[in-house]
């Protein structure tokens, strides 16, 4: 009898450690794909095809099986919940480790844990990019865990920024409420912009990773609301985080990344080092 798994590795016992029959090459394959629990009498081999048009043919099988792998393997980021639900508990005594966070006892779970209240409240814009983002993420409300989204407003003073950053974790589904709003992502290199001028009720999309902003271009107040795939997409400011990181950067770095005066780079770490 033959055994045969994945990638092209079969077993049968009568065979010896190399042999021809046809077209058919069998080489012993135990140190490249080894199987601890097989028999010793029985040898692992890789079938290799001899002929040109047979090997056309398995070189299309091999590339539609390994497609169909990784297509398997896809999924979102935040990896999917084996239970129905996992709200968060900060007391790992009483809870069950499995993704995020630690899980409270779903006989201690009520519906206040998946619950939160206060996006109606415009947040502070009051500061110097005018803009507020209020982030609803499983630090707020604990029944997230696991599943893998988020939620944020996004309020704008007039003419009021969300700089550009990127969410490490999570791809950005932004809905405008009130605009309009200039947008935008860089792609990675060689950093292609796409944006675009939002108004009320236009949705815009983020990839995960890529640099974006959200520009507030009119002279009232705008909101929108945003999802994110991930339970704690996280951010990174890209100014704060190269001119105001702790401790900073050399300054020798910044100069000839940016090709800036050195006076500028000294300027721009003081105005972005955090209070």
């Amino acid at each position: 009898h033959n055994y045969c798994w994945s990638l092209g590795i079969c077993c049968n016992p009568k065979w010896k450690r190399s042999h021809l029959i046809g077209t058919l090459k069998l080489h012993n394959a135990i140190e490249e794909f080894p199987y601890p629990s097989l028999n010793q009498d029985c040898i692992p081999y890789k079938i290799e095809i001899a002929s040109s048009n047979m090997m056309k043919g398995v070189s299309f099988f091999v590339t539609v099986a390994i497609l169909a792998l990784a297509s398997s393997l896809a999924s979102a980021y935040d990896p999917s919940p084996l239970q129905d639900f996992c709200v968060a508990i900060n007391d790992i005594k009483s809870g069950v480790f499995v993704n995020g966070k630690f899980c409270k006892d779903p006989a201690m779970v009520s519906a206040n844990d998946f619950f939160f209240s206060g996006l109606n409240i415009p947040g502070n814009t009051g500061n110097k990019v005018g803009s507020n983002v209020t982030l609803v993420n499983v630090d707020k409300l604990a029944g997230l865990n696991t599943l893998g989204i988020s939620l944020a407003r996004l309020d704008f003073a007039p003419y009021g920024l969300n700089p550009p950053h990127t969410h490490p974790r999570g791809t950005e589904l932004l809905v405008v409420i009130e605009g309009p709003l200039l947008v935008g992502f860089v792609t990675s290199n060689p950093n292609k912009l796409f944006t675009k001028v939002l108004n009320k009720g236009d949705v815009f999309v983020f990839p995960i990773g890529l640099i974006h902003f959200q520009f507030n271009i009119g002279e009232t107040a705008a909101l929108a609301f945003a999802g994110l795939s991930s339970q704690n997409p996280r951010v990174i400011t890209i100014a704060n985080a190269v001119f105001g990181s702790v401790p900073p950067i050399n300054p020798d770095v910044l100069i000839k990344a940016f090709q800036l005066d050195k006076n500028v780079v000294e300027y721009l770490q003081k105005a972005f080092a955090p209070n």
